[in-house]
């Protein structure tokens, strides 16, 4: 193990013999993230004897990495003191999100053994919603009196760093707790050591409140560029702050849900193993949503049947259509999706970047059509039907556009998650609509394709 590249099969071995002394060295300069594949490579009773075999402050740092039912899982193998230590040496908003995926009663149960400072920590960030600023900050922050000087600050900051989320900012607050500044610690070492901290703060803070939701935060601090950000109350009391890393989470979070409803498989469900009834339970209202539209569909494709009976040529053309239409809005929907994620897409550019999916809408038909006109009569010898294909190409693709870009903007404009527009909502519906066009061009023209 000189290469610091483990082996399973000989960590296995150590574990066995209980060899703590070789082991350690080895584990302490592991990475907390290597410590949890190490984890759950192991089986049985080798989990239990790798983990006794950490500190409380290693078991802090892996749990920190984990989900929530990988946390319990390790937490399962410890006992009652040693869980204790280890939730006492976690971030706040570590063990408040923890807890939080916890019943009633294990959370009463752990809350008992922590330090009452800490449990009392964790107790405040647990009123506060999960996916709310409050929710997501962290009391683990170091805040110094306006009157200090830079030497006090400094020494301050020497005692409480071991234990801060983060010393790259340290806020300032006055007698009543409000926050009224903050200084980098860039400021503070090139400053001189008997410079009042009033004179080197930056008075206008850009801070969130409790209650912004947690999107809303990461945009904030995404614009910025901030390595943390501040939370306060109505009356501006600073109530912790969030930290980059977190906002990461919120970011992956946020992304994976709207991914999972432009699926319109349910915001829950991009975890990939769940159970089968729940995961069903989630799809079903979109799918039998979606299975009246096909009817709707099958209904219009009935409505022409002396149509296709009579130039069965048609039904060759007639998945084409419908596939392209419903891929060009999916595009649009994309885009306008991820515009409207980033803050980029405000209400004041809606009619510009309608006029720019139009345009596009305008060139991808008339570039598809004119391909497609040429290939129909020269497979078919036919220039009518390639002209009827080609036209309905070039209509159904301009409204896949249209439909795919100013969908999400009037949901949006509702006060709607955009998100909720999903992918089999727009190709279906784009399906109806291009199936219309297609045979209604073809039954105009139905003398002229006979």
């Amino acid at each position: 193990m000189a290469n610091k590249r483990f082996d399973l099969e000989q960590i296995q071995i150590a574990l066995q013999k209980r060899e703590k002394k070789y082991l350690r060295p080895w584990i302490e300069e592991l990475q907390p993230y290597d410590l949890g594949q190490i984890f759950f490579k192991l089986n049985g009773i080798y989990k239990t004897h790798f983990v006794n075999m950490l500190e409380p402050e290693n078991i802090a740092e892996l749990l920190e990495e984990l989900e929530t039912e990988e946390q319990q899982e390790v937490l399962s193998k410890l006992g009652p003191e040693k869980t204790s230590k280890v939730l006492n040496r976690m971030s706040s908003d570590e063990v408040a999100d923890l807890m939080g995926g916890l019943e009633e009663h294990s959370v009463q149960s752990l809350l008992k053994g922590m330090e009452r400072d800490e449990a009392d920590k964790v107790l405040t960030l647990l009123h506060y919603p999960e996916d709310t600023a409050g929710g997501k900050m962290t009391l683990e922050y170091v805040s110094v009196y306006d009157f200090y000087t830079v030497e006090e600050v400094i020494q301050y900051l020497r005692r409480e760093a071991p234990t801060a989320e983060t010393v790259y900012y340290v806020y300032v607050i006055d007698a009543d707790d409000k926050l009224v500044g903050v200084v980098s610690l860039r400021e503070l070492l090139i400053a001189q050591p008997h410079t009042p901290i009033p004179e080197i703060m930056y008075e206008r803070i850009i801070s969130v409140p409790a209650e912004m939701d947690q999107e809303e935060v990461a945009k904030i601090m995404e614009r910025y560029n901030f390595l943390a950000i501040p939370v306060i109350d109505e009356e501006h009391h600073l109530l912790g702050i969030i930290t980059v890393d977190d906002v990461i989470d919120v970011l992956i979070e946020e992304a994976q849900e709207d991914i999972s409803k432009l699926s319109a498989v349910g915001q829950t469900e991009m975890d990939v193993l769940t159970h089968p009834f729940s995961s069903a339970r989630r799809r079903i209202p979109w799918l039998v949503l979606l299975l009246f539209i096909g009817m709707f569909t099958a209904s219009i494709l009935g409505s022409f049947e002396r149509t296709i009976e009579q130039v069965t040529a048609l039904t060759l053309f007639m998945p084409m259509i419908a596939g392209m239409t419903g891929n060009t809005g999916t595009q649009s929907l994309a885009l306008v999706i991820r515009g409207l994620s980033s803050g980029q897409l405000t209400r004041d550019k809606y009619w510009q970047i309608l006029k720019q999916e139009g345009i596009v809408g305008i060139i991808i038909g008339t570039v598809c059509s004119l391909l497609i006109i040429g290939m129909v009569t020269f497979w078919k010898g036919d220039v009518f039907l390639g002209l009827v294909v080609g036209a309905s190409l070039w209509f159904t693709l301009l409204l896949g556009t249209l439909a795919g870009t100013l969908i999400p903007l009037t949901l949006d404009l509702l006060k709607v998650d955009p998100t909720v527009a999903s992918g089999p909502l727009i190709t279906t519906l784009n399906d109806v609509f291009s199936l219309l066009i297609y045979f209604g061009f073809a039954t105009l023209f139905i003398q002229h394709l006979l």
